[in-house]
Parts: structure tokens; sequence; C-alpha cells
């Protein structure tokens, strides 16, 4: 087995297993429940559930995505979020086997709770993009590229952009277009990959909420003007590709 695949292997194994406890706190989290108290549980039912049933992906394709003793459907957040996770660190471990493929795939795990905070909550915990910018620092201080004079412009610049942008629109509109963490979270990114990288993953975002907007519109949805979408899940989604994009192409 060769270097990378014995990386890809090694984290997306880590990354199954993460992914399991990330689907829990976006479940629990937005709710007030602990995520380290207390044994799983069917959320229909309340039996306790067994090792057997707690396989991440296993588990849910054995038993159809149902409880086994009352039948009811298990939220699939569980295994597409095992899944997500499980090809982060994959993608981690091909791209840049070693150390920095560790960076990575924990940039990529923070990002995978974030997104999914945001889509099933409309949330991004300040504790949490607080986290991902902190590990971003981290991974500066271990050599690992960009440089610290250019993620720390990332970090201001990726904040104070989108802070302008909505701060533009409330007052030409008079109401709040964006949520208070998408700039955190744009600041934070720019902790990780920098300010030549900013500009991309601000345009992939826009292209997939456009994606939304227009798919929606094809099935008949149309979507009214001041419907919300969840633009840090957008930010979350384009930035980790970014970051595969930019490590595969350093020297």
């Amino acid at each position: 087995m060769t270097g990378a695949a014995a990386w890809g292997l090694s984290l997306g194994t880590l990354g199954v297993l993460l992914g399991s406890f990330v689907a829990a706190l976006v479940l629990r989290w937005p709710d007030g429940r602990s995520v380290m108290q207390g044994r799983s549980a069917c959320d229909s039912c309340g039996r306790t559930l067994q090792a057997i049933e707690l396989v991440p992906l296993v588990s849910a394709l054995v038993l159809r995505g149902r409880c086994r003793a009352c039948g009811a459907a298990i939220s699939p957040v569980h295994w597409r979020t095992e899944l997500a996770a499980l090809a982060i660190g994959v993608a981690a471990g091909i791209v840049a086997p070693g150390p920095v493929a560790i960076a990575g795939a924990v940039f990529g795990w923070l990002l995978l709770a974030l997104a999914s905070l945001d889509l099933v909550a409309f949330w991004l915990p300040d504790r949490l993009t607080a986290l991902l910018a902190l590990a971003g620092l981290a991974s500066a201080a271990f050599g690992i590229d960009p440089p610290i004079v250019a993620r720390l412009i990332g970090g201001t610049a990726g904040f104070g952009v989108l802070w302008l942008v909505a701060f533009g629109y409330r007052r030409l509109r008079g109401r709040d277009g964006m949520g208070g963490g998408d700039p955190k979270l744009f600041g934070a990114i720019g902790l990780w990959l920098g300010w030549q990288m900013l500009p991309a993953v601000l345009l992939i975002a826009s292209m997939i909420g456009l994606g939304v907007v227009l798919a929606a519109q094809l099935k008949g949805r149309a979507m009214a003007a001041d419907t919300a979408l969840p633009f840090g899940a957008l930010l979350a989604i384009a930035a980790y590709p970014a970051w595969l994009f930019m490590i595969g192409l350093a020297p």
C-alpha cells in the first residue's frame, strides 16, 4: 500500500468515527442537549441503542435507516455526516500524505460540523468558529502553508469583506440580510487559506447558492426574495476543495 493510500485509509477510518460524533453534535446541540452525557437512544421510542446499532455507516445500511425496535426512521444526518467525514479524511490523506493531511482533515471536519449546524439550525456557534480559527493559526505554527502573514491578512479580509456586505445591506434595506456568524466563519477560513484563495471561495459559494435557487425554480418551487440560505454552509462547502487545490499545487 502506498503512503497516500495508507494515509487516506487511516484518516478515512478516523473520519467515520468522528463523523458519528459530529452528527450527534448537530442533532443535539441546537436543542440544548449534551453530546458528552447520556447514551445514544432512538428519538422516537427512547430505547437505548446497542453497540451493534452504532457502527458508523454499517448500521444504517443493515437497518435500512430505521430503529430495530419501533421501525421509526433514523435521521439521515447520521449516515450523511459519517460519509462526508470519511470523504474528507480520504481526500486529505491522498492529496497531502503526512502531517499536512492531519491538519487538512481537521480543517474539513470542523467545516463539516459548522456547515451541518448551519443547514440544520441556521446556526454557526462562536465557540466552534473560534476553534476553527485557532486551529488555523496552530497549523501555521507547524510550518504548513500558507505563511502566517498571508493567513492573518486572510482572516482580517475575510471577516471585513462580509461584515461590510452585511452592514451595507442592513443600511440599504433596513433589515439583516446575512447572519452574524458568516463574517466570522469567512475570517476563520482566511486563517487557513490565506487571502489569495478567498475570492475563489466566495465565488464558488455564491455559485452554489445560485445553483440551489435555480434548481428550486426548475422543480417548480419558486423561492421568495427573502428566503434565507445557509451561506455559512456554502462557504464551508467551498473552502475545503479550495484547501485541497491549494495544497495539491504547493511545491
